[in-house]
């Protein structure tokens, strides 16, 4: 998500200053209160996927999809941090899209690290990262039901680089995420997490307390490699059973069928939205 937030330059950067160099599977682990819970089936997508700041036309997705390549598309549902207008990003377009076929992955930008480098239009704070939380899910899950994303979709939460070695700064973070995807699952939507090997995904991946941490990884680790397990930074164990997505590459312009777009590319093996 190179400039959708910040440029590929710029969290390069960040990675530096943070000092840059997961649980268990099945996409709803690492919770406490689902018991009770008749969740829909998963819908698991496998194989590349994109992802740009803003939801291409009907006709670009159309002829992207027409060229096979692609089956998945990432776009921005909502957060104060979210980088792009979203002009053709409506319900209608969620579901002229899914009837081409193609499986989207709603990302929410929501509030950001306090110890994170430039300014964001929300941030955390030790003290306001569980309210946030809570408010930001209740948000990312109206924004997606408004669009035809159901219950039981995934939503993928989009925290950029920081300072994982700032404790006071990593346990907000983490107090966010657990307080957002508690609400999430609360509303019976699966909880994603967009981050880096270098610091937000390893802060999550490597918590010593699960307890209400996203039980989907998509993490960002740009080696060229169309691959989740080869250069899985963690444990063998964590985050399987179609639990893992990784952004390999950003920044890559591309021709298909006509129409050019400046995407960056994962490798997808994880849930998707549930929608038509």
């Amino acid at each position: 998500m190179a400039e959708h937030r910040q440029s590929k330059k710029r969290r390069y950067i960040t990675w530096a200053v943070a000092g840059a160099a997961v649980l268990a599977g099945g996409g709803i682990a690492a919770q406490t209160s689902m018991a009770a819970t008749t969740w829909p089936a998963q819908k698991t997508y496998t194989g590349h996927a994109f992802d740009t700041c803003t939801a291409p036309s009907l006709n670009a997705m159309k002829a992207w999809r027409a060229d096979k390549y692609y089956g998945a598309a990432a776009v921005y549902v909502g957060g104060k941090n979210r980088g792009c207008n979203q002009p053709n990003l409506t319900a209608s377009w969620v579901k002229s899209v899914s009837a081409q076929g193609w499986k989207l992955v709603p990302i929410y930008v929501g509030a950001q690290p306090p110890c994170q480098t430039g300014s964001n239009p929300e941030k955390l704070t030790a003290a306001t990262a569980v309210s946030l939380g809570t408010a930001d899910a209740k948000d990312a899950v109206a924004k997606a039901a408004a669009l035809g994303m159901k219950a039981g979709s995934a939503l993928y939460l989009d925290m950029e680089p920081y300072d994982t070695a700032n404790k006071s700064c990593n346990d907000a973070v983490l107090a966010y995420v657990r307080s957002f995807d508690k609400e999430l699952r609360a509303k019976t939507y699966r909880a994603g997490y967009y981050g880096f090997t270098s610091s937000s995904a390893k802060a999550v991946a490597t918590a010593g307390d699960k307890t209400d941490l996203p039980g989907n990884l998509w993490y960002a680790l740009w080696d060229g490699k169309e691959t989740v397990t080869s250069d899985w930074p963690w444990g063998a164990t964590q985050f399987t059973n179609h639990s893992r997505a990784h952004q390999y590459k950003v920044n890559s312009k591309e021709t298909r069928g006509g129409y050019t777009l400046t995407v960056d590319r994962d490798w997808w093996d994880a849930p998707v939205a549930i929608t038509g």
